[in-house]
């Protein structure tokens, strides 16, 4: 079985839609679909996942939306109409909308996921319909249903370990099961959803739990890039990446995968395709457990903004037992995850996404590792961003540090900080968020020209 996953801009219009059903027909191996919402037809375009969450914003302010409601179904309604479908499915995502809008908002969270998850879900009964249309034996399939279960983190959710259990179960459908992405349900029976581009996380666990041969992610590109094209235009095609390469990659800003994608195939070996919707013939790029390095010690550059950055310093800090396990537990109670912790003997730098850093938050932390920890000095600097050198091949190969550290300083882009892992998979360079692009043109030329 393959297992296929649809991305927003391949449910943007009828148009593509009809394309999505072509490729999932035309391979009697694609029996599991997964569909995001509908993206954006054009730049100014808005994602029906936008409207959803302007809905939604909209009702909890003022405890009405109808013209936001009434957006979202005229976009779905404008879809149908464009498949040649009836009436018949506007009206039933008419009255899922008018449903989920119903009742009081008793928790923010929990009533932002209800509405966000709304674009996967009517998206998903909209391409069973045309499948149906068109004489195929397809069905959708709610994720309740399914048993796809998630922590009650909304917005945030992760996967608890029994859905693939409940999921292995869709191997012995018949048909063809379009699944929506995005969401979930806790175990109290709430929607959920996954951090934002989530369905590539639904794809990903689906292809774990019925062990499929490969987990095919359609998106809008003939494959991944050695660097982001917007900043590098001529930027070179990859065939093929390790799991780690394109974890790291993803993280560092790549936009083809979710970040968190990756790991459910990657515990169980499950190779991962990124191909093209309006390109299918297209070979795409793999995601694969290992490949030769051969003369590829580089891989790929990325970079992202949003970081912020913890500076500690005291003096004789190396000789004070648990002052690193302190801090991040001053972290952890304000509920800070942490990205990266280079240290020198006498001080620590904690990078944090500054997204998660409120004003509220900020001072709390500066004024517990003052008073609990006693520092000489501490600072939280913003604008920070991060850059990726990224390869399977580095560990293997002498100077690639100095080559990349010399690129960078005659192109006259100064270093905050520089990390290394263990596995040597990949080299981070901290600059101001304001020479992140440079920075990526800089490395990617050093190392790819």
């Amino acid at each position: 079985m393959k297992v296929c996953k649809f991305g927003g801009t391949s449910l943007a219009s009828a148009e593509q839609i009809i394309k999505v059903c072509d490729i999932i027909t035309s391979d009697p191996e694609r029996r599991l679909a997964v569909v995001s919402a509908p993206g954006k037809r054009s730049k100014e375009d808005i994602k029906v996942t936008d409207l959803l969450i302007s809905c939604a914003e909209k009702y909890i302010k003022t405890g009405e939306a109808v013209n936001e409601m009434n957006a979202v179904i005229a976009r779905f309604d404008d879809i149908a109409k464009g498949l040649g479908l009836d009436g018949s499915i506007t009206e039933v995502i008419a009255e899922d909308m008018k449903k989920r809008l119903s009742g009081p908002v008793t928790h923010e969270g929990m009533f932002m996921d209800l509405l966000k998850a709304a674009g996967e879900d009517n998206s998903a009964k909209v391409v069973a319909a045309y499948l149906q249309s068109k004489g195929y034996d397809a069905k959708y399939l709610n994720p309740k249903d399914a048993g796809l279960f998630l922590s009650d983190e909304f917005g945030n959710a992760r996967v608890l370990p029994e859905s693939f259990d409940n999921l292995k179960a869709l191997n012995d459908y018949e048909g063809i099961i379009i699944f929506p992405g995005f969401f979930g349900y806790s175990k109290a029976g709430d929607v959920v959803t996954f951090p934002r581009g989530g369905s590539d996380i639904t794809g990903s666990i689906l292809a774990a739990a019925v062990c499929a041969d490969v987990y095919e992610n359609f998106t809008d590109v003939d494959s991944v890039f050695a660097a982001n094209p917007n900043i590098v235009p001529d930027a070179k095609a990859i065939s093929v990446f390790t799991y780690r390469e394109m974890r790291e990659l993803s993280y560092a800003g790549f936009s083809v995968l979710h970040e968190e994608t990756l790991e459910p195939v990657y515990r169980k070996g499950i190779p991962v395709c990124i191909k093209n919707t309006n390109n299918p013939s297209a070979p795409g790029t793999m995601i694969v457990k290992e490949r030769g390095v051969n003369s590829d010690h580089v891989a790929g550059i990325a970079g992202d903004v949003g970081f912020s950055t913890l500076y500690i310093s005291k003096y004789m800090m190396n000789r004070e037992v648990g002052f690193g396990r302190k801090v991040l537990q001053i972290l952890e109670e304000q509920g800070l995850s942490y990205e990266h912790v280079p240290s020198g003997i006498d001080n620590m730098s904690v990078v944090l996404r500054t997204k998660e850093l409120t004003e509220e938050k900020e001072k709390q932390v500066i004024e517990q590792i003052k008073n609990e920890l006693s520092v000489d000095d501490i600072e939280i600097v913003p604008y920070l961003a991060l850059v990726m050198v990224v390869g399977e091949g580095m560990r293997h190969t002498v100077g690639l540090a100095a080559r990349a550290t010399n690129a960078l300083s005659k192109a006259g882009v100064n270093i905050e900080m520089i990390n290394q892992g263990s596995s040597e998979v990949s080299m981070m360079f901290g600059v101001r968020a304001n020479e992140c692009d440079m920075a990526i043109k800089v490395l990617y030329k050093e190392f790819f020209n």
